[in-house]
């Protein structure tokens, strides 16, 4: 049933993708955009490709250097130890320096202040070493940093497997989009709850490695503002003073934000925004400005329980001759995440380049004084009279 229920599913969506393409109208410059991408995916893939392979070498020498090390039975001295212990150190114990390392002939004797749940890995690690005879423990350890100056600061570490990681090596994403494809396959061969849970899991996989993002992204939940984020950083040949009091002015960013259909600024700083989302269908929300620092900075975010989580800031610098270079990032999360995202952009609407030609809009209003948006023609004087 799984399986009958996916494979229709797939039909409906190749179905409305050739609709899409084969439009009369449009369907020409549709497929020149899917070619172009398809050939950008290329790019990735091959790029990806190389970069796995060295990942794979590298690791390999790694892992036979060590088994090397360990047949030969090198004689190392107490100093070359002590550097061992040191680096290997530094990735279990949030303050490595507060921990002192003695080294005589292969006995090791671990002394300072700790936290106490990183002791026990720190002592396996050491034991664990080549050339280390025993291990001696006189470590202080403590539940919490307390008062204690060596604890102070630094950055708690974990270890963790490479497949819970924020971001996968070339490797692992070789290996997982390839893993991921298998099982996908597998699963839409089997019936039954077994085969479509196996294609989910394997189609979620090779996402994953595909896209180098964390599930809770991928699919909106649990990734906050976060789900995709876009930046772009721009010269604008206007002071500082007058593209701050511009961009400062919420209500301005129709005139030349293609997607955003309506700003209408509240006196308590709060803000409604009316955009257009997948296929022109209108999405609202209210944001409130959280930051704003006369020609510097101007930021702001959706409140909570918002139907679309966004936020956005940006930043001013003077710039050469008197310019403004203006910094933009904005991170939001559509519904179904990047995923959604994504599927967006294959029908055009892609935030990226909608913020790149946004932004040159705002460069041709401030050092022109006219630009074009909502196909009308927008002037500096028309904004005036709107005041």
């Amino acid at each position: 049933m799984a399986a009958r229920t996916i494979g229709w599913l797939g039909g409906v969506g190749v179905g409305a993708a050739l609709m899409y393409l084969f439009d009369p109208q449009s369907g020409r410059r549709r497929r020149a955009i899917a070619r172009d991408k398809a050939r950008h995916g290329q790019r990735v893939g091959r790029d990806l490709a190389r970069k796995a392979t060295i990942d794979l070498q590298h690791r390999a020498e790694g892992i036979a250097a060590e088994v090397r090390a360990r047949l030969e039975h090198r004689e190392v001295s107490d100093e070359v130890l002590v550097e061992r212990i040191r680096s290997a150190m530094g990735r279990l114990v949030s303050h490595p320096h507060s921990v002192e390392v003695r080294v005589g002939e292969g006995r090791v004797t671990l002394f300072g202040p700790i936290l106490e749940h990183e002791a026990p890995a720190l002592l396996r690690l050491v034991a664990r070493m080549p050339q280390v005879v025993s291990v001696e423990d006189r470590l202080e350890r403590h539940d919490q940093p307390g008062r204690v100056p060596g604890l102070q600061g630094g950055l708690e570490r974990r270890q963790r497997p490479e497949w819970l990681q924020e971001n996968w090596t070339p490797a692992v994403r070789v290996l997982g989009g390839v893993a991921g494809a298998a099982l996908a396959l597998w699963g839409l061969g089997r019936r039954g709850a077994i085969g479509g849970a196996a294609s989910g899991l394997g189609a979620a996989l090779a996402l994953r490695a595909t896209t180098n993002l964390p599930l809770r992204r991928l699919v909106g939940v649990g990734a906050g503002r976060r789900a995709v984020d876009v930046q772009k950083h721009i010269h604008i040949a206007a002071p500082v003073e007058e593209v701050f009091r511009f961009l400062s002015d919420l209500g301005n960013y129709p005139r030349f934000m293609e997607h955003v259909r309506n700003v209408t600024v509240h006196g308590d700083g709060r803000s409604h925004w009316v955009v257009s989302g997948p296929a022109g269908v209108p999405v609202a929300w209210d944001a409130e400005v959280t930051v704003l620092r006369d020609n510097e900075v101007i930021a702001w975010k959706s409140v909570p329980g918002a139907a679309v989580q966004s936020a956005g800031i940006i930043r001013l610098e003077p710039g050469r001759d008197g310019g403004t270079r203006v910094d933009v990032r904005m991170s939001y999360n559509p519904p179904a995440g990047a995923v959604g995202h994504a599927i967006a952009s294959l029908f055009g609407a892609d935030p990226r380049h909608a913020l790149n030609d946004d932004m040159l809009r705002l460069k041709s209003l401030l050092e022109i004084g006219k630009t074009s948006a909502h196909g009308e023609r927008v002037t500096r004087e028309d904004l005036g009279r709107d005041r």
